[in-house]
């Protein structure tokens, strides 16, 4: 459970900084949240995979997990365009992190049941 809120708050972190760059054209002084930010996103990462969570199930969730949840809220923010085609890379990108979740929970448990195999 640790390492899910870990990546939660480093997806969070991380979107708040990268908004904030965004943000920070108008108003410079947002370029310390900016700093901050990904810093911050960068050691909750680094204690995600401390606490045992795979690299590519890690950085994947993290990754576009960052990606949707940036393109979403750029649109109620700042009024970016969200159209029909970016809603559908969108969607692709969750079912990409699904698979590679999935896949990582089988090999998981493969190697479980080899480890417990009696030689």
């Amino acid at each position: 459970m640790k390492k899910w809120l870990l990546l939660s708050a480093a997806i969070l972190l991380e979107v708040t900084a990268t908004l904030s760059l965004r943000g920070a054209l108008d108003r410079p002084a947002l370029y310390a949240v900016v700093a901050v930010g990904y810093i911050a996103s960068f050691v909750a990462l680094s204690l995600v995979l401390r606490a045992g969570l795979a690299l590519g199930v890690a950085y994947g969730i993290w990754g576009a997990s960052g990606v949707a949840l940036t393109a979403v809220l750029a649109t109620l923010v700042f009024g970016d365009p969200l159209t029909a085609v970016m809603g559908l890379g969108i969607a692709v990108i969750i079912a990409g992190v699904l698979c590679v979740e999935l896949g990582a929970q089988a090999a998981h448990a493969r190697q479980s049941d080899t480890e417990g195999a009696p030689s």
